[in-house]
């Protein structure tokens, strides 16, 4: 059957470059998504007549139904599996079906060939002697229940690498803030083995029994007044409850297999509900502060669409305004650049403004962009220690830890807050190594720009040899060889000190 001329003149204009094509029948519908390192040439194949009758039934099903290509160029094959990966579970189309997403099942696995045996998230089952609890859809909940039983049972996880000891014992962390509470970081194997069959036996199904033993010996231990192993027992048994219900949320989400579209629209319309807005937001922007003691203060805004970030929209922000630590001053300046800037480019608002902060940081906020003369379509804050939700009316709003409309603000706040640490980070390193070209006292301001100029960065500096550093205008043969010496006696000692101090 011929192709329709349309169809014709959409695969004679593909580029020969990387990236991912999207079909679609007649009715609109995606119906099959893929990458390719040649657009032209890859989807050209589809519908040459010896390949269809190489491969299977399936796609000369799906060439039949293809009515229109869509395609995005990206500028690298990772960029394009990238891409493909991110759409295919968007539109879930129904030829990719080898593609279906299986990433978010976990198991537990204990591996109870070991000595010690650890406790640990898996994708996979495999024939190694090991026990295996699930799948559960949960992980940040496994892993929140993770964390519970290490903290309450003494067991060891993933990350931690036992060292055994030359009488016998093991010791579990080598972290003196891995300690675990309420038990020695110094086992015996005997030792070790009551912890893992404890947790091992709430892993079971146990839990119940092991409840009502804890609750029993909880109020023994009150009427003989020794509230010290009283306290510790009703957390025990907190720590039980909460990792049951950790990984009953689990099994729940399992059942309920929302996509993520679905999910992400549940969370807008909840935050509509919940804020009174209009319609759902779906654009929010969020900022963040950042800074240790006052130095290196910079701030961050994200940008999440549709409930997934948006990064190339993504912007950092040097405080200006002044020097120190005062974060209402810091949210008022950055808010106020921000939408003074969309407003004389004449760009829309976002749906929502969201502010890492309590009331305080919200009425910054709003004074920002009442200096500015700005409106906003939606503001608010969420205060990190409740997770409460300030309205512009500094309403607060407490939804459940449940909700989805709050876990989607959870996720643009944490994702404002990383953003701006990195960014603090990198500057606090940079000053730091440069302060070192200060320390040398025969090096002024202009031979010290000119070889920064040179070599671009100061670890492109330290790298140097002498006769490199001699190249550079201004500095002599004796002048290089003494900053030579320099550098190697001082760039290491500079280094650990700053990572002692916490700069780095």
């Amino acid at each position: 059957m011929p192709l329709p001329s349309q169809l014709k003149e959409k695969l004679r204009k593909l580029p020969n470059t990387s990236g991912v094509y999207i079909m679609k029948d007649a009715f609109g519908n995606v119906v099959y998504i893929g990458k390719a390192v040649n657009l032209k040439r890859r989807v050209g194949q589809y519908f040459m007549r010896s390949y269809k009758t190489r491969v299977n039934p399936k796609i000369a099903s799906l060439t039949e139904c293809i009515a229109d290509i869509e395609h995005v160029s990206t500028r690298s094959d990772a960029e394009a599996v990238i891409l493909e990966s991110k759409l295919i579970k968007q539109w879930k189309p129904r030829y990719n079906t080898l593609e279906k997403d299986n990433k978010n099942f976990l198991l537990l696995r204990v591996e109870t060939f070991s000595p010690l045996p650890r406790f640990a998230l898996a994708r996979h089952r495999k024939d190694d002697g090991s026990l295996y609890f699930g799948p559960y859809l949960g992980p940040a909940a496994l892993r929140s229940a993770l964390a519970q039983l290490k903290k309450k049972f003494g067991i060891l996880l993933s990350d931690a690498r036992p060292k055994e000891n030359p009488d016998g014992t093991w010791t579990l962390y080598d972290d003196a803030r891995a300690e675990i509470s309420g038990f020695k970081n110094t086992v015996t194997p005997q030792e070790y083995a009551k912890r893992a069959g404890a947790a091992l036996e709430y892993l079971r199904g146990r839990d119940n029994q092991a409840l009502e033993k804890a609750r029993s010996e909880m109020r023994e231990a009150a009427d003989s007044m020794d509230y010290e192993k009283a306290a510790k027992l009703r957390d025990l048994i907190s720590a039980i409850e909460e990792t049951k219900n950790a990984n009953a949320r689990g099994k729940v989400n399992a059942d309920i297999s929302k996509s993520p579209p679905e999910i992400a629209r549940e969370a807008m319309e909840s935050l509509q509900s919940a804020l009174g807005l209009k319609s759902p937001p779906l654009s929010i922007e969020c900022f963040d502060i950042s800074h240790i003691s006052g130095s290196f203060c910079v701030a961050s805004m994200v940008r999440f669409e549709n409930g997934e970030p948006a990064k190339q929209k993504y912007r950092r922000f040097r405080i200006k305004s002044f020097v120190g630590n005062d974060d209402f001053r810091s949210m008022k300046e950055v808010v106020g650049r921000r939408y003074s800037r969309l407003a004389s480019e004449g760009s829309p608002m976002p749906d929502l403004v969201l502010i890492d902060g309590g009331k305080g940081q919200v009425f910054s906020a709003l004074k920002a962009f009442d200096d500015a003369s700005l409106k906003y379509k939606a503001l608010a804050g969420l205060a990190k220690r409740e997770e409460t939700i300030v309205t512009d009316s500094f309403r607060e709003i407490k939804l459940p830890r449940s909700d989805e409309g709050l876990k989607l603000l959870q996720r643009v706040r944490d994702e404002a807050h990383r953003f701006a640490n990195s960014f603090s980070e990198s500057l606090r390193s940079k000053k730091i190594r440069e302060s070192i070209l200060d320390d040398f006292p025969r090096l002024g301001a202009k031979r010290k720009e000119a070889i920064l100029k040179k070599f671009g960065s100061i670890a492109r500096v330290k790298e140097a040899s002498a006769e490199q550093l001699a190249e550079v205008d201004g500095i002599g043969m004796e002048t290089a060889c003494e900053l030579r010496k320099f550098l190697d006696a001082n760039f290491r000692t500079a280094t650990k000190n700053a990572r002692e101090n916490g700069d780095l």
